[in-house]
């Protein structure tokens, strides 16, 4: 047998890994240090680094730096979490004209070569994703990193990287609560706790106690602090994205991915990139990367695919992984967004996380619509169970149905009679998110 068929599928690997440690969530830096030190700080050797905390807006913040940076033609590294269908979309490799998701052989190298010098010891499959990564991008040439946090900041795996081009705060708000504190200030020190000595802070529009933390850090650290709404600005013009900062203006076009938030997390990435200045970036690369950005599951409009077929012929599918009250207030108003230039009724297909606060995320949409249809989340044993979920929508005078899956939900609606075709939005979990896109045969690429 040679050595390529005696390797394991990365999902036997996955779930190899993950036998390591009791804890799906165990925060701490010890076993980042051992595994990293072990394997001769590939952390230590990698290109410039964006690290990229907060609670919502990560993800598309993220994801307009790396369009942004690869329509002026450098090469961007990436790490993303959590994965919707293939654990390969959380590492995407910079090369000359885009960036490329890691190939199942490459990655499975990487995963064992952690597994073999940590031999055993206690970790969790987080962590060694996280090596994994830092393994990855050494080992290939590119002009920029950008790294995503897991979970809070100051004791994520992300948080060993010594020395950063730029610390990136998006909007925080209350999520993971059982893990990083009760009150938005306690949540904001996790997330502040990335910021670096004398390497720039750009910060999002934040709630007055969330700043307040930011701000004392980045003073703590003498840290350069640009915050929206002070340092730069972003509004909506028209219909077009309108940024300004002590530079000048940049009047660009709006987004592709829908909804006003992510002006604002386009906005975030402007400022990102104009506070470093380590790039030679022309208004034609903000442009292009404003518009070409991709970020699977935030109102992604579904319009082709095997649950298409089975919902209301003409009906509107949307997809979004909001799953805190706040994700659920910007997912309320691009839905309000739409019904103001077309008006349909709205159905809310939701599963969600057993941690969440169902209640909180399913006000934003009481005065969307009525009727919401409760589904469970497949091969999740920490899902809500869905009466459980229907009990919260029900607190809130919403008409509530269980469905066994996401694909009876829709065929359910489709026995409906509508005057004008529903829109359906499909939301609460990214982990629900990505079952629907692999249900739809549309995985991200």
């Amino acid at each position: 047998m040679n050595a390529s068929a005696a390797k394991p599928s990365l999902d036997q690997l996955i779930t190899r890994l993950s036998a390591l440690h009791p804890s799906e969530i165990s925060l701490g830096l010890e076993r980042m240090h051992r595994l990293l030190a072990q394997l001769g700080h590939p952390e230590r050797k990698l290109p410039p680094v964006i690290h990229v905390a907060g609670t919502n807006g990560k993800g598309s913040t993220v994801a307009y730096l790396r369009a942004i940076l690869e329509a002026a033609g450098l090469r961007v590294h990436v790490f993303t979490s959590p994965w919707l269908v293939r654990i390969n979309e959380s590492y995407r490799l910079g090369k000359v004209g885009g960036g490329v998701l890691v190939e199942d052989d490459e990655l499975i190298d990487a995963l064992l070569a952690c597994e073999r010098v940590n031999a055993g010891a206690p970790i969790t499959f987080f962590e060694v994703k996280t090596v994994a990564a830092f393994a990855l991008f050494a080992r290939h040439s590119a002009d920029v990193v950008l790294l995503e946090v897991g979970l809070g900041g100051r004791l994520d795996s992300t948080n060993v990287v010594e020395q950063v081009a730029a610390s990136v705060l998006t909007p925080i708000s209350m999520d993971h609560m059982e893990f990083l504190g009760d009150t938005r200030a306690l949540i904001a020190a996790e997330k502040a706790a990335i910021i670096k000595r004398g390497c720039p802070v750009i910060s999002a529009a934040q709630e007055p106690d969330a700043m307040a933390v930011i701000e004392r850090e980045a003073r703590l650290q003498r840290a350069p602090l640009f915050a929206a709404g002070e340092s730069w600005h972003v509004s909506v013009e028209r219909n077009r994205l309108v940024y300004q900062d002590d530079r000048g203006l940049l009047d660009l076009p709006a987004p592709k991915l829908f909804g006003r938030h992510q002006f604002d997390n386009a906005g975030l990435a402007i400022a990102t990139l104009r506070a470093l200045d380590r790039f030679t970036l022309t208004t034609k690369a903000f442009e292009d990367g404003i518009v070409n950005a991709e970020w699977p599951a935030r109102m992604q409009r579904l319009s082709n695919g095997a649950l298409t077929a089975i919902a209301p012929q003409g009906a509107e599918i949307w997809l979004d992984g909001g799953h805190n009250a706040e994700g659920g207030r910007v997912v309320a108003a691009a839905i309000g967004d739409l019904e103001e230039r077309v008006s349909r009724q709205l159905v809310v297909i939701v599963g969600m996380m057993g941690n969440k606060d169902a209640a909180g995320f399913l006000a934003n949409f009481a005065g969307l619509t009525r009727h919401i249809i409760v589904v469970p989340i497949p091969n999740e044993s920490k899902a809500m169970a869905p009466a459980d979920l229907a009990a919260a929508a029900r607190t809130l005078g919403m008409r509530v149905e269980i469905a066994d899956g996401v694909a009876s939900a829709l065929a359910g609606i489709a026995r409906l009679a509508y005057e004008v075709p529903p829109r359906i939005l499909i939301t609460g979990s990214l982990y629900l998110a990505g079952h629907v896109l692999d249900l739809n045969g549309t995985p991200p690429t």
